[in-house]
């Protein structure tokens, strides 16, 4: 009687499991069902990459030491390669070529297609920006090297893009608020392109954003490293801007900002292997400033360590702003050390004047944080602070476990809705979902599940 009864409990237990698994995956499928084809969408772009890596023929060689670049890192060394670029951009299979051992001054310069098919920029020496802001060029406040309209091209190599940013850095108003508030350079911009293939370079010490992506499709990023100083103001790592079908993969990035931001009009991002520390952490935004529209969807972050960091995954938000971020999904995340592993921010204000209060947002569903651990600075391990009139929902936790610094960790929720399924630490209560049958069978199952 007793083996019976025994033999009933695990069949009993072994049911609310199947249940509550099947449950927990009908949530997913239909919170998530916009990423149905989102594993195959670069197919078409590694068919591209393919064949550049695999195609025949002799390359033509052009290297920026023919046309007169001297290499000493005080001779300005911008019109040969402004040359070089034209040569290799009008011919077939050309490899633009910056040797190493060689330091090359460059001054604000756009490289711009279209050029001839399969061209390859060869980055193994380094490339340095002029120190002295007084010395910049007034026509390019906002960019140092920008490469515009270019169709499957490669850029690889082990050299460095160095942006002297120090004085721009000392210069800036969030160093010191006596300072004007003034735009810096971005050390590399990819603009308005498509099937461009980025992997092995080194950034380092930006005058502001290390590198953007701005208005392109079909990008991959792979094994780059980025490096500024912690202090250092406005440098991102990697900002991404009005583009879709970017992947970045196995890189590792220490700035004074965020270590990755997606901000407006871009969908399709996939991030997987991201070291990131010193900085701000992984962020969507901001979007919504000056009452704008700020479109994100479809991203996902895939395998990443934060440590230090002043946030961890982020997403802020300006009030008065309007649009929505959709389908976001976080997922084995390791943090340690990091202010606010955890936050949705809907007031979002990084200015020097207050923010009015404003009833419009951007509206944000759709997220998903699973397998995330680690530790925590702040109290508030998890925070959802999210607009009264337009609210978060749709927010899932799935085996969070976040420790405080001493002991204690708290979750913060205002106006945010969500799911919790599987173990959360530390308890998000405040996070109660929109669907209160399907919370408490979730609830439930979780509770027999661990007789």
């Amino acid at each position: 009687m007793a083996k019976t009864k025994i033999l009933f409990i695990l069949f009993l237990v072994l049911l609310v499991e199947s249940l509550g698994n099947a449950l927990e995956k009908n949530l997913e499928e239909e919170i998530f069902s916009e990423f149905e084809d989102f594993d195959d969408i670069n197919e078409d772009e590694e068919e591209v990459f393919e064949l550049q890596k695999n195609g025949r023929g002799n390359k033509v060689l052009v290297n920026v030491d023919s046309f007169g670049a001297v290499g000493d890192g005080t001779s300005d060394d911008t019109k040969a390669f402004v040359d070089a670029w034209n040569q290799a951009c009008s011919k077939r299979r050309s490899v633009f070529l910056v040797p190493s051992g060689r330091t090359y001054l460059v001054n604000a310069t756009r490289f711009n297609g279209p050029c001839a098919n399969r061209l390859i920029i060869q980055v193994d020496g380094t490339i340095m920006a002029p120190s002295d802001p007084e010395d910049w060029d007034p026509k390019s406040p906002k960019a140092w090297l920008v490469f515009n309209n270019l169709t499957g091209t490669t850029f690889q190599g082990h050299g460095v893009i160095d942006g002297s940013g120090s004085k721009w850095w000392a210069a800036s108003c969030k160093k010191n608020k006596t300072n004007p508030c003034k735009a810096a350079p971005r050390a590399l911009t990819i603009d308005s392109s498509s099937g461009i293939r980025v992997k092995g370079l080194t950034f380092q010490n930006s005058q502001q954003m290390h590198f953007v992506i701005s208005r392109s499709d079909s990008v991959r990023v792979n094994g780059i490293m980025i490096s500024s100083p912690g202090d250092s103001p406005n440098t991102d790592g990697i900002h991404i801007s009005e583009s879709t079908n970017v992947v970045l993969q196995d890189c590792k990035i220490g700035t004074g900002d965020d270590c990755i931001s997606i901000v407006n009009a871009s969908s399709n991002i996939r991030m997987k292997t991201i070291h990131c520390g010193p900085g701000h952490g992984i962020s969507i935004g901001s979007l919504g400033k000056d009452d704008s529209v700020g479109i994100v969807t479809r991203v996902v972050l895939d395998t990443a360590f934060l440590k230090g960091t002043t946030n961890g995954l982020r997403i802020k938000t300006w009030q008065g702003g309007s649009g929505y971020v959709r389908t976001v999904r976080f997922q084995n995340v390791r943090m340690e050390d990091v202010s606010n592993p955890i936050i949705i921010d809907q007031f979002y204000c990084d200015s020097q004047k207050p923010c009015h209060n404003q009833t419009s947002a951007v509206e944000i569903s759709e997220v998903m944080y699973r397998n995330v651990s680690g530790t925590s600075k702040s109290q508030k391990a998890m925070k959802f602070a999210c607009s009264d009139t337009v609210p978060c929902s749709h927010i899932t936790l799935d085996n969070v476990n976040l420790e405080g610094r001493d002991g204690t960790a708290e979750v913060y929720c205002n106006s945010a809705t969500g799911i919790i399924a599987g173990y959360v630490h530390p308890e998000a209560e405040c996070l109660n979902s929109s669907d209160k049958k399907i919370e408490q069978k979730i609830e439930e199952y979780n509770v027999h599940t661990e007789l």
